[in-house]
């Protein structure tokens, strides 16, 4: 999510792509939210996993399907948000350059771990398992996360793109001119 200023007025803009070259961002994981499996992951969940398997190891699927890697995650590291992931997708596989399509027209833009569980407990007033040690195995971008708030969230940074303060501009014209 960006916030602009420009002549008084604020805008948020949420910026969804995926860069030319395969880059992407998103959550894989956000903390306190109760997904549709009925799970809530806890801070601090992926942090032996993390400790114990480089973000290279974790493999990048699509789906799931543990038959066809897309890519290669570059950074995994938990923030106040969640589990931050950082892929690039390889183009060079049919596979690779079909997700990389679909993730840049934002017909796929979800994102869901695999793992195992280590440790958990029950809420019984929420009817669910909080997760709170995870042994995270692949992340997969996927149609429908189980956790809503897991997704990919890369902005483009290409020299060729219109910057923030353009398009606030072209949107304040915009208004403007159908006010009149």
């Amino acid at each position: 999510m960006s916030v602009a200023t420009v002549h008084g007025s604020i805008f948020e803009i949420d910026t969804k792509a995926v860069s030319d070259d395969g880059l992407f961002h998103g959550y894989a994981s956000a903390w306190g939210v109760l997904d549709s499996h009925r799970d809530i992951v806890t801070k601090g969940a992926f942090n032996k996993s993390l400790a114990a398997r480089p973000a290279a190891k974790v493999k990048m699927l699509r789906g799931h399907d543990q038959s066809e890697p897309i890519g290669i995650w570059d950074s995994l590291v938990e923030d106040e948000r969640g589990l931050k992931a950082t892929g690039r997708l390889i183009l060079d596989t049919a596979k690779g350059r079909e997700t990389h399509a679909l993730m840049k027209a934002g017909a796929l833009d979800g994102l869901s771990i695999g793992f195992r569980t280590v440790k958990d407990r029950m809420d019984r007033t929420k009817g669910a398992r909080v997760l709170e040690e995870i042994d995270l195995w692949e992340i997969s971008v996927v149609t429908f996360p189980s956790n809503p708030q897991s997704t990919v969230t890369a902005v483009k940074t290409s020299a060729s793109d219109m910057s923030l303060r353009e398009l606030v501009e072209a949107i304040n014209g915009a208004r403007a001119t159908i006010r009149k």
